[in-house]
């Protein structure tokens, strides 16, 4: 009876419980949110303004560079592309 019980069990487990776990997370993820247009256009002004911080950050390393010859940056500087940023299109290309 016990060999039963146990075998039953496990054939449960396998064939109901683990479907319906699996399932069940997959309808969770499907009803998770998504990321808005207004989401999008947040995150690209803070990428803008991330940017345009690091930029003067780097401008003011120079000039305390400029008056202190012994001034060394605590990071190393993170150069960018030729391409200046404030003309790329950072609106969302669908």
């Amino acid at each position: 009876m016990g060999e039963f019980l146990t075998a039953a069990v496990a054939i449960s487990v396998l064939f109901i419980g683990l479907p319906w776990l699996i399932l069940h997370y997959i309808t969770k993820w499907k009803q998770s949110p998504t990321l808005t247009n207004e989401d999008e256009r947040l995150l690209d002004d803070m990428h803008v303004t991330a940017r345009r911080l690091e930029e003067r950050l780097q401008t003011i390393e120079r000039i305390i560079a400029a008056d202190n010859p012994d001034f060394r940056p605590s990071t190393p500087r993170r150069e960018y592309p030729e391409s200046d940023f404030r003309n790329n299109d950072y609106s969302r290309r669908d």
